[in-house]
């Protein structure tokens, strides 16, 4: 027996998605999707990419409080509620809309002391917590290859090109979140550091420059419990797949990931509107080759590119594979299994 009901329903739990506004009306896309159980997550921005403007869905504390609670109240099953809040350069609720400063995890990992990062991470516990989030797409536990790299380096969002200074300050970054009720998302598997070129963009190709100790972090962290959600990286790697990048590889993320670092958690699909992705390939493939990849949540940020439609396609989309018997029933029961152990879900 699930919590979530109908195979529509299940099939929602797989999908999280972006919206535009401070506020959601009945008659707005997403309120249908929640009300339909066609969503299982949803995931918040300061700014809105596309129309390059600085309001997307968090103007202040109270205001954002409001917005979370409106969404939860709207859907009949447990929702995801996620937001990028790394520290420093890359936060979602910044001091300008009244929330508490961050520095970021280069900072804390030059720095090496647990107990300063202990304190940040509280903070940004607490922060979530306050406003109702329940997932936090951090730590970062990529290691810091190239310290230029456009999506990464220069961002200062990796702790250190060590992997035991990773693992250290992403376990106590870990471990407060989960002390909060926030699940933390360890990303970008199987690690971005070295990239040359940004995911967000296009194509990035780090066959030459990835080297296995990027493993190490996800390795250690799995075996002592620390990676509830992981979330896949849009870089082609020849020497792990000769066809597709990561997020869409079987063998990146099953025969990696699953079978031979042995991780059982949530696997959650970086934006899937990134142009790594959307330039390469439609969005039924997409869907379909992350599916049979192992991705356990589709996540569409709905922020590069907008369609207030697109939880509601994807979902139609998988209904087709199952009719079509290009995936199966089981597939599906597997994720929802999965996602519901990171709500706490107890099941029959």
């Amino acid at each position: 027996m699930t919590a979530y009901g109908k195979l529509e329903q299940q099939i929602g739990c797989m999908i999280m998605t972006g919206f535009r506004g401070l506020v959601i009306n009945d008659q707005d896309a997403l309120a249908q999707d929640l009300r339909q159980g066609r969503i299982g997550g949803v995931v918040l921005f300061d700014t809105d990419a596309e129309l390059k403007s600085p309001v997307r869905n968090i103007a202040s504390p109270r205001q954002l409080y409001s917005l979370i609670s409106d969404i939860k109240k709207r859907s009949p099953h447990p929702l995801l509620i996620g937001v990028d809040q790394e520290g420093g350069k890359v936060v979602r609720l910044k001091p300008s809309h009244g929330f508490p400063e961050t520095v970021s995890q280069r900072f804390l990992g030059q720095t090496d002391d647990p107990d300063l990062t202990l304190r940040m991470a509280e903070s940004i516990a607490e922060t979530l917590a306050d406003a109702g989030f329940n997932l936090n797409f951090s730590p970062l536990v990529d290691l810091d290859i190239n310290p230029e790299s456009p999506a990464i380096g220069h961002f200062e969002r990796s702790f250190s090109a060590d992997p035991e200074v990773v693992i250290r300050h992403g376990q106590i970054f870990i471990q407060t979140l989960m002390k909060k009720g926030i699940t933390p998302v360890l990303k970008h598997f199987p690690g971005h550091g070295s990239a040359g070129t940004d995911s967000h963009l296009g194509l990035v190709n780090v066959t030459e420059s990835w080297d296995e100790k990027e493993l190490v972090p996800y390795r250690r962290l799995i075996r002592t419990g620390l990676a509830p959600m992981i979330m896949s990286a849009h870089i082609f790697n020849q020497r792990l797949d000769p066809k597709y990048p990561a997020t869409l590889s079987k063998n990146v993320i099953t025969d990696l990931l699953r079978n031979e670092l042995g991780y059982n958690g949530v696997i959650i699909s970086d934006d899937l509107n990134m142009k790594a992705i959307s330039d390469q390939f439609g969005l039924e493939k997409t869907v379909e080759l992350a599916i049979k990849a192992g991705i356990d949540i589709l996540l569409f940020g709905n922020n590069l590119s907008y369609d207030p439609d697109i939880a509601s396609k994807v979902h139609r989309i998988i209904l087709d594979l199952l009719r079509q018997k290009r995936i199966t029933k089981e597939r599906i029961a597997t994720s929802v299994q999965r996602i519901e152990a990171i709500h706490h879900i107890k099941t029959d």
